[in-house]
Parts: structure tokens; C-alpha cells; sequence
């Protein structure tokens, strides 16, 4: 799983998420046999399950907005543990739950067996535009640099006896965000300007292309072939 082509694995998880949404929400055995699928992968790459388990706690926030669709939403009612609750909305919530828990967990196990160096090098090997890989390379590489620069600011702050107490302090916060935003508008500027004068002319230089033999793409396809057999039995059934 760790030593696969990045661009590989990329199209194995898209295709993955795809026939989990392309499921109907009914098919509740099918959602089942995916998590299966997932936790074989899982196990194939030795990633822990409790860190899968740690980064998926990311859609928490998705989680909460599924638990109030039953009380929200429209529909005929029903009745569960005394309360009364939309059934279109109960099969709403299980909807974004369980698609919404697998795309995550497959997206935190490609992250767990890929580098984000190699993942944008699989991007731009799947045909990615250039311009939008080069961002995604950029953000990667100086969000240390602008997360340092913001602790730097905070200890600056604290050394002068600042403390966020209420809301009296929004306005430090908020003039701390604008100087945090110039500086790295700056550096970038200068940034590019080095690279402009390196001879950038909107491309980076290619240090070692990847390639994918027959073979590592059929190790990869394993996964969403597996996912397909799960997918056409669910669509027969419904």
C-alpha cells in the first residue's frame, strides 16, 4: 500500500467514494460491506485504528448537523424512544453519516500511506491543472513558515502583557490577523520574486517522474473492483 504510485492510489480512492455515493441509502448492508473493505485496507497498510480513528474526528461538525435533521426536517413522523421525528430526515442523517464516514476514512488512509509531497506529484501526473497543483505544493511548504510567524506574534503579545480574556480583545486579535496576512502577502512577493529570478516561467522543474507498471495498477484496483461487486448488488437490489 506504501509503495504504490500515488496517482494510483488517487484514482482508487476517487472511484471508491464514488460507488459509496452512487449507493442508495437504503441498501444499509452495502455501507457495511465497504467499512469491511476499508478496515482490510487498513490492516493490508498497518495503519492504526486509532489514528484512523483520531483524524476522521474532522466531520464531527457534519456529524452534528446530521443528528438535527430528524428534528428539522420535513415529512411524515415517527416515533423513536419517544420522540417524534421525520423520517426523511432519519434517512437523511444515516446518508451523510455513513457516506460521509467512509469518504473520510479512505481519504485518511490514503494520507496515512502517501507523502503530501508524492500525492501532488500523482496530481499532477493524473493531469491536474499545473496552476493549482504549484498552490497546493506552496501552501504545504510554508505553512510552517506562517505558523511559526503567528507564534512569534503570540509570544510577541504576551511579552508585552496581553491576554484574550473577553471580547475587548477582538480588535488586538483582529489588527494580529491583518499584520499575519501583510507579511505573508510579502514574503510570497519576495518568494516569487527569487524564483522569477532563477529562471520560473510557470512551471517547476520535474525532479524524478513516476510511473505505475500493470501490476501496481491492479494492486490498486483491487479496492474499488471489490467496492463495484457491493455497489451492483445493492443497485439489483433496490
Amino acid at each position: 500500500m506504501h509503495r504504490l504510485p500515488p496517482h494510483c492510489k488517487l484514482v482508487a480512492v476517487l472511484t471508491f467514494v464514488l460507488l459509496v455515493v452512487a449507493t442508495p441509502r437504503e441498501r444499509m448492508w452495502a455501507f457495511g460491506g465497504y467499512a469491511l473493505l476499508l478496515a482490510a485496507v487498513a490492516l493490508t497498510a498497518r495503519v492504526p485504528f486509532a489514528t484512523v480513528a483520531r483524524r476522521a474526528a474532522i466531520e464531527i461538525p457534519f456529524v452534528a448537523f446530521a443528528l438535527l435533521m430528524p428534528f428539522v426536517a420535513h415529512g411524515e413522523k415517527v416515533t423513536v424512544l419517544g420522540l417524534r421525528l421525520s423520517g426523511e430526515g432519519l434517512w437523511g442523517a444515516w446518508n451523510i453519516l455513513a457516506k460521509g464516514t467512509l469518504g473520510v476514512v479512505a481519504s485518511v488512509l490514503l494520507a496515512a500511506t502517501t507523502e503530501p509531497r508524492m500525492l501532488l506529484l500523482g496530481l499532477e501526473r493524473l493531469r491536474v491543472p499545473r496552476l493549482i497543483v504549484q498552490i497546493a505544493g506552496f501552501m504545504l511548504r510554508y505553512g510552517d513558515v506562517v505558523a511559526a510567524e503567528l507564534g512569534r506574534m503570540r509570544t510577541a503579545r504576551a511579552s508585552r502583557g496581553f491576554e484574550a480574556r473577553d471580547v475587548r480583545a477582538t480588535g488586538v486579535l483582529a489588527k494580529s490577523l491583518g499584520a499575519l496576512f501583510l507579511r505573508s502577502y510579502e514574503r510570497g512577493e519576495r518568494v516569487h520574486l527569487a524564483m522569477v529570478s532563477r529562471g520560473y516561467d510557470g512551471r517547476m522543474p520535474v525532479l524524478h517522474d513516476i510511473g505505475a507498471t500493470p501490476a501496481q495498477w491492479s494492486a490498486a484496483a483491487v479496492l474499488p473492483l471489490a467496492a463495484s461487486l457491493v455497489a451492483l448488488t445493492a443497485w439489483m437490489g433496490a
